[in-house]
């Protein structure tokens, strides 16, 4: 492959191959944000850089007023997998056949470039704007999501910095740019379960305790539960066991022993309370000696059709033709640290198709368009 002479590239894909060529590997920013934040300074925004720890986060404003549009983002990528399997270098960017390739060229480098090229688009043909155009972006969302997003938000929280409007830069599209936008997410419970048991030979079962049997039936159960049948915006509720482990590895000793690790994906039909209630129930219902574990990384939102997600969507039709499926599938996004402060989020990025696998690529005529997008959603709720 060779790459594009970069005169002939656009604005947004140059900015693009500039990021994917700083190996942010959560949570690590490598400058990412200094070079966002120059071409933001540059426009007149302030800039603030509130880090925690490893982790980088800019809040930038242009404006002093309401209502506040906001556009969410991280500089931060999964780490790239088997080199050997990649047929460029994953961070130098190259295209071919109008095709960009690179870690971070959908997830989410390519948007961040569309926002920043927007910006100064927009920038210059409305510089006495309505409002405030703000930007929230940060090294950990890949990551563990502490010191990130969540962060910032309780920051602006205790200024009673609110945002109106908020839109999530995330790689939403299936098979096209513009067919599905996301107006919420499902939350995420996970448990870390041990049944505890009692060792023994495999020929004397009277005088041990398996754990795996003892579980198994509850195990079974909860896989196979209807938690409930969704809604209008949600799909059911899913519970999936993601590891399990037991055993010392010799096959006549009856472990003393079990580990699994489990996730729920619940829509607003659903509490965290109620189901770990349910979980524990089944358990206990089974005689299950155990201890439990929760980790809760985030609670379902959802943003009512309205003001923002109509804005979004015209945006779409006028430069794409389409008109978006507004979903809640898939995993979680930042947006859950902001919904909660009373913003409406939409989430509308590239196609979704390669992000977090080998040979990541995003369509360089859709980023294009996407800059194009992003930049008439700023016109459609912030021009005079």
């Amino acid at each position: 492959m060779s790459s594009s002479p970069q005169s002939s590239a656009s604005p947004a894909i140059e900015l693009t191959q500039e990021l994917i060529r700083r190996q942010s590997v959560s949570p690590e920013d490598q400058g990412c944000l200094q070079v966002i934040s120059a071409r933001l300074e540059a426009l007149g925004f302030k800039v603030e850089h509130l880090n925690f720890g490893p982790v980088a986060n800019i809040w930038a404003r242009h404006g002093s007023e309401g209502p506040v549009l906001c556009f969410a983002g991280h500089t931060d990528v999964v780490p790239t997998g088997p080199r050997e399997e990649w047929h460029t270098d994953p961070f130098e960017p190259v295209i071919k056949d109008g095709v960009l390739y690179g870690r971070g060229a959908a997830d989410m480098k390519s948007g961040l470039a569309a926002m920043i090229v927007a910006t100064e688009r927009f920038m210059a043909r409305h510089a006495d704007h309505k409002g405030t155009l703000a930007f929230l972006l940060t090294s950990d969302e890949e990551g563990p999501s502490v010191d990130g997003t969540r962060r910032v938000m309780e920051v602006l929280e205790a200024r009673n910095e609110k945002i109106d409007w908020c839109v999530v830069g995330e790689p939403t599209s299936t098979d096209k740019l513009g067919d599905m936008i996301k107006i919420g997410r499902r939350g995420s419970l996970s448990g870390k379960l041990t049944v505890h048991g009692i060792q023994g030979h495999v020929a004397y079962p009277h005088l041990a305790d398996n754990p795996v049997h003892s579980v198994a039936a509850a195990l079974a159960e909860l896989a196979a539960r209807t938690w409930d049948k969704g809604n209008e915006f949600f799909q059911p509720t899913t519970f999936q066991i993601s590891n399990i482990n037991a055993g010392t590895g010799a096959p006549n000793v009856i472990p003393g022993e079990l580990k699994a690790r489990f996730n729920i994906r619940f829509s607003t039909e659903q509490t965290v309370e109620k189901l770990q209630q349910t979980i524990t129930g089944i358990l206990d219902r089974h005689k299950v000696n155990y201890t439990l574990e929760w980790f809760v990384s985030g609670l379902p939102f959802f943003t009512a059709p309205g003001v923002l997600s109509q804005a979004v969507r015209t945006a779409v039709q006028e430069h794409t033709g389409r008109t978006p499926e507004m979903s809640t599938t898939g995993g979680t996004s930042d947006g859950r640290f902001i919904a909660p402060t009373g913003a409406q989020v939409v989430e509308l990025g590239v196609i979704n198709a390669t992000i977090h696998k080998v040979n990541e690529n995003v369509r360089v005529a859709d980023v294009d368009t996407l800059t194009s997008t992003y930049a008439r959603v700023m016109e459609l709720l912030l021009a005079k």
